[in-house]
């Protein structure tokens, strides 16, 4: 991987110099747009309507609608003209508990790994935090956008999560739907509890697979080698009668999936044992 970006994180007087790094990709898949007639990929242009013409990028300039149909026209250099002070660099704020921040909040990860000659400030921040199990919350620039982000250590090396700014996270309360008034009988409290404990594990993210993907790259395969595509046949479930019966009913099925892979993981400890025994 290359870094996509190079500062240093600051708090107090100390400076840490990182490189920054994405922690995460998207996999989805991607189509193009063809014309059905003739398969061609349709292109994207950038139109004038008024002037009835194609624009270059060189004739494009970034403008703020003030008002309908108002804008004010933004250049680079009202850009460079901004406070540039910490532009290259993640300035710690304060230091939290992980457990206050609302993963709501969170928008993209990054990993940081130490700048050149900063091996041993970076691994002094690092032991730092640990110790006291703190998040650090900072600000930094990434293209040209100032972001709130939490600063932490994860799987031994410093990551950064971007963040939305409280003004940027819409409250639920203008949502009409949750304005509501029910009541829950004391049985359907315990039984779904009972069933929440019952699917209760540790995160293990690796267990979690796009199943959607998966399905749908053995469609884009199968059209590739010229066979028929067959539709994925959907679990039937049975009309539920009521919110007890529906809970009971997930409870069992809940408790049946959980001895299945003990019996798995019982199976796979009993064949790599007698593996190791044999060689």
């Amino acid at each position: 991987m290359r870094p996509m970006w190079k500062g240093a994180v600051s708090f107090g007087l100390v400076y840490v110099p990182v490189k920054m790094y994405a922690a995460t990709e998207k996999k989805n898949v991607k189509f193009n747009f063809l014309h059905d007639k003739c398969k061609t990929p349709i292109q994207n242009r950038r139109y004038c309507p008024y002037c009835d013409t194609e624009v270059s990028n060189e004739e494009i300039v970034r403008g703020y609608e003030y008002e309908k149909g108002k804008y004010v026209v933004m250049k680079d250099e009202d850009f460079e003209n901004l406070p540039s002070e910490g532009s290259k660099s993640i300035n710690i704020v304060d230091f939290v508990d992980l457990a206050e921040i609302d993963p709501i909040f969170y928008d993209k990860g990054y990993y940081l790994a130490p700048g050149d000659g900063g091996q041993k400030v970076y691994e002094l921040l690092k032991r730092a935090m640990l110790e006291t199990g703190k998040v650090a919350v900072a600000k930094v620039v990434i293209r040209n956008k100032e972001s709130l982000a939490a600063l932490r250590v994860a799987d031994g090396v410093l990551s950064i999560s971007t963040m939305y700014y409280p003004d940027e996270v819409r409250n639920p309360k203008t949502i009409p739907e949750l304005d509501y008034n029910v009541e829950l009988h004391d049985n359907e409290l315990k039984m779904a509890v009972n069933l929440i404990n019952n699917l209760s594990s540790e995160f293990r993210p690796e267990k979690y697979t796009d199943e959607y993907r998966q399905q749908l790259m053995e469609v884009i395969q199968a059209k590739i080698a010229g066979e028929e595509v067959e539709a994925v046949p959907t679990a039937q479930t049975d009309k539920v009668v009521d919110l007890m019966s529906a809970l009971k009913a997930s409870i069992d099925l809940a408790k049946q999936e959980r001895e299945g892979q003990k019996k798995t993981t019982a199976t796979k400890k009993s064949t790599r044992t007698r593996k190791a025994t044999a060689s």
